[in-house]
């Protein structure tokens, strides 16, 4: 059984040529190996089956006769004596379609936007200014003109997220406009590194609070001071994880991610007599709170 082309460009034998152009449109931009690297064997079908479809010869043979004869050949459809078309073969390179389509190799006029962390924690907006080139009345001479596009950023936002301006970029005679892509990119925060939708925060203390115990006053994204009592003897490696106190999370900005508290523990080269007893003190108090705890 033959390859179905319309089934390829999620289309049924009644398209149009604009239906043909505007699906292989979406699904060409959808699975171009820039997206999607996996899909190098959709993306070549989706080239074939366009370059069929959009030739008026290929598709009335493939729409009478399907794919297996027109990669045969067949008589004209006039029937003249002798008169044959070619064997179809496709050329084998999908990048040659794209560009033929879109005028350029790579149609998605990929900008960077950043954003602070606060812009990610609250969502905000922002308008960006373009210039692009548009066609003339004359339908082939072209100028520059000036757009403000709007992002409008979502609480919980990731770095890399991309947002799609659809046929924003320069215009040209023959070919479709290209998308224009903002991806976010996350400028580095004072006291905060992110993880996912958890932000972590690296707190300065001594060796004397790492034994004995304190507490960490922190700054929270919506303005908040928030006491997080450490009981802990903090050991290398050691964290503390104060839920919902994150990010928000993009599915729903009303959840939150964790806060990860993290310590760097300052050394000093020698320890006091004051300090060890200290030390010992709390090392007595918590053998005597586990064992009323029994």
């Amino acid at each position: 059984m033959g390859i179905d082309y319309y089934a390829v460009l999620d289309l049924n034998p009644s398209a149009t040529d604009t239906d043909i152009n505007l699906s292989y449109r979406r699904l060409a931009l959808k699975n171009h190996p820039s997206n999607r690297p996996e899909a190098g064997d959709v993306f070549r079908e989706l080239a074939e089956a366009y370059d069929v479809l959009s030739d008026l010869r290929k598709k009335a043979t493939y729409d009478k006769f399907g794919e297996e004869v027109l990669k045969a050949g067949v008589p004209q459809l006039s029937g003249e004596d002798g008169a044959w078309i070619s064997p179809y073969i496709f050329h084998g390179n999908p990048h040659q379609t794209f560009r033929l389509f879109f005028g350029e190799d790579n149609p998605f006029a990929e900008r960077d936007v950043s954003l602070t962390l606060d812009d990610l924690y609250h969502g905000c907006t922002k308008k960006i200014k373009i210039s692009r080139k548009v066609i003339n009345e004359d339908g082939y001479t072209s100028s520059i003109q000036e757009k403000i596009l709007i992002i409008t950023v979502m609480p919980g936002w990731n770095d890399g997220t991309r947002v799609t301006f659809p046929e924003e970029g320069d215009q040209g005679p023959n070919s479709v406009p290209a998308d224009i892509v903002f991806i976010v990119r996350q400028k580095t925060h004072p006291w905060f590194t992110r993880q996912q939708n958890n932000l972590v925060y690296k707190a300065p203390i001594s060796l004397e609070m790492a034994l004995t115990g304190f507490s960490v006053d922190v700054e929270t994204l919506d303005g908040r001071l928030v006491n997080i009592p450490v009981n802990d003897i903090v050991h290398p490696g050691y964290s503390k994880l104060v839920p919902g106190e994150g990010m928000p999370l993009p599915q729903d900005p009303a959840l939150r991610g964790d806060l990860i508290l993290t310590f760097d523990t300052q050394f000093p080269q020698k320890i006091s007599t004051e300090m060890f007893g200290k030390v010992l003190v709390k090392d007595l108090e918590d053998q005597n709170g586990a064992s009323q705890d029994c």
